[in-house]
């Protein structure tokens, strides 16, 4: 006896149900990739929290039990000196000397003594432990971040404030500390930064790109916002690593194969660390909602054509003669600041009341900051000083 063979029609709907189950088979292995790449990304992005939650909280955890005032921490990030010191030392002979410290990172090695400063007030006040640095450069970030792990050490410092040695300040020493301490908020210039080239698809996805922002690097913040910086070992790295800005170069010196590289590299980076790095690792703790996103630094941009015919911004500096009554008024009475990127104004408030932008300003020279003195912006000074002791 023959057996029969199945019909064509059998064999094709045999045909038709592998077919729909390898299908399905493969459709159900490829969704699985997908949940198995969605649940790798989400438990990175939450591990990354988990540790920012837990690193928040693990240094300087008993340090707001300190008894007596709360201090300001004036950090200065000198080059060498500090050329403005005699105005400085009139800020601070005006003020109660238990409201404040101060700390000074300089060059490696550089003492502040009677010979290399006029005001005692800086004396001994640099840092044990210091770097070289370049500006634009990751090294900028790293004397930031050093200048406040040297001042979370003193309890009492509540308030953090990063000054440049051309800075200055445009109230006494009581308008400042009262200014700051009456509110609960950092201030800090954040801002979308919307400009291509400068964050880096490297970063990703630790640092995802809708965190990425942009400001000043003159910031005032409140302790627990300097701690999250000190102690933060995940975001800077990255940082060293991916944002670097462009390097230096002649474009009429070189061979066309360099200028064919440099002109590839400066379409794709060009990063400038301290201007983004607190203000996204805050972004990414989620604290934004905590600060004046604004900063207390005034600095007027000038934008200006360099010898090879780009438009480049710069600091205006400040001299004698354009740092007069009319001009200081003009900073003081400014009350809000626009940013474009985001088409946001941002009223100046402290503690929710309506108040003048900038506490200081910057870059004055040493005779923009004598005629400061003279017109007794910060206080009375002994002038004989200047001339008594070394330059």
């Amino acid at each position: 006896m023959t057996k029969k063979r199945p019909s064509s029609s059998v064999r094709h709907l045999n045909w038709f149900g592998t077919k729909l189950v390898l299908s399905l088979f493969v459709l159900l292995c490829f969704l699985a990739l997908l949940g198995l790449i969605h649940h790798s990304h989400s438990k990175l992005q939450s591990s990354s929290s988990s540790i920012f939650t837990s690193r928040r909280s693990r240094s300087f955890g008993s340090s707001n039990n300190f008894q007596g005032p709360p201090k300001v921490a004036f950090l200065f990030l000198a080059r060498r000196k500090l050329p403005l010191d005699f105005l400085w030392g009139a800020f601070f002979k005006n003020g109660d000397a238990a409201n404040f410290t101060i700390y000074i990172h300089s060059e490696p090695g550089f003492v502040f003594n009677e010979s290399t400063t006029r005001s005692a007030f800086f004396y001994s006040r640099q840092l044990s432990k210091s770097v070289q640095v370049l500006w634009g450069e990751w090294s900028m970030v790293e004397a930031e971040k050093l200048l406040l792990e040297s001042a979370l050490e003193d309890p009492a410092n509540q308030r953090f404030v990063l000054l440049s040695d051309s800075c200055v300040p445009l109230y006494n020493f009581s308008h400042v500390y009262n200014y700051l301490m009456s509110s609960p908020r950092s201030f800090v210039d954040s801002f979308v930064d919307v400009r291509k080239g400068r964050y880096s698809p490297k970063m990703a996805p630790v640092i995802p790109k809708e965190k990425w922002r942009k400001g000043s690097q003159w910031i005032a913040l409140v302790r627990k916002h300097a701690e999250v910086v000190v102690d933060d070992d995940i975001i800077f790295p990255l940082f060293k690593k991916f944002c670097k800005r462009w390097l230096p170069f002649d474009l009429n010196n070189g061979s066309l194969i360099q200028i064919k590289v440099m002109q590839t590299l400066q379409k794709q980076h060009n990063c400038i660390p301290d201007e983004h790095y607190v203000q996204t690792l805050l972004a990414m703790h989620g604290l934004e909602d905590e600060l004046e996103r604004r900063t207390l630094t005034y600095t007027l941009w000038n934008q200006s054509a360099t010898s090879k015919g780009r438009r480049a911004w710069h600091p205006t500096t400040f001299n004698y003669t354009n740092a007069g009554p009319q001009q200081i008024k003009e900073i003081k009475d400014i009350n809000h600041v626009y940013y474009k990127s985001e088409y946001r104004t941002e009223w100046c408030h402290t503690n929710s009341i309506s108040t003048p932008c900038f506490l200081f300003a910057r870059k004055f020279s040493r005779g923009a900051a004598m005629r400061l003195l003279t017109e007794g912006a910060v206080g009375s000074f002994d002038f004989t000083a200047l001339w008594s002791t070394p330059p």
